[in-house]
């Protein structure tokens, strides 16, 4: 005889919930275990038109092992504004979009607000740059002598816009001379 559903996951993915409680069958004391179903109901989508009335809707059952397919499927979306603190003016609109569970880890959320991007990137580079830096001395004086000097850092400053300019343009003319190769 198959074994049921609620068997096979009781021995391998035992619930963290477990309900029983005693009832007496003639002079006996039985344990019966009652299920643990949560359902829940929530507004994951942005779109107000298209959603079928709520009698028509049906439960999805969501485990760790089809997660990503459903958060894919239903693909939740949330628009919030939020005070802009970085220009320090105004509100910042900002639209998540979740597909898998790793879309919920902070560096996932800030790859989606392009301006907090920007500023992980330059973390990241500020991290590689002390990196760098930690046991060698010629470098770290080098980078010293140029913070002191104004000049210096006026002269990087523009070098570094010019290049910010010219680099953008350099990719594109790669990229469109290697897919004529490719052709």
């Amino acid at each position: 005889m198959a074994d049921s559903l609620q068997k096979w996951v009781g021995r391998n993915r035992p619930p963290r919930v477990q309900i029983t409680y005693d009832v007496e069958i003639g002079d006996a004391i039985e344990k019966k275990e009652l299920p643990f179903v949560v359902g829940l109901l929530a507004d994951l989508s942005e779109i107000r038109d298209s959603k079928p009335k709520l009698r028509d809707r049906r439960f999805v059952e969501i485990d760790r092992d089809n997660f990503n397919e459903v958060m894919a499927k239903i693909s939740p979306k949330v628009g919030v504004k939020i005070p802009d603190v970085l220009k320090g003016d105004g509100e910042l609109k900002i639209d998540l979009e979740f597909r898998k569970f790793d879309d919920f880890h902070p560096e996932s959320i800030v790859k989606q607000v392009p301006r907090l991007e920007k500023l992980l990137l330059a973390r990241q580079y500020l991290r590689d740059l002390v990196a760098k830096l930690d046991g060698n001395d010629e470098l770290n004086t080098v980078l010293s002598e140029i913070a002191a000097s104004q000049d210096e850092v006026k002269k990087l400053k523009t070098e570094a816009l010019r290049e910010r300019k010219v680099l953008p343009e350099k990719r594109t003319r790669e990229q469109k001379s290697s897919d004529a190769g490719k052709k």
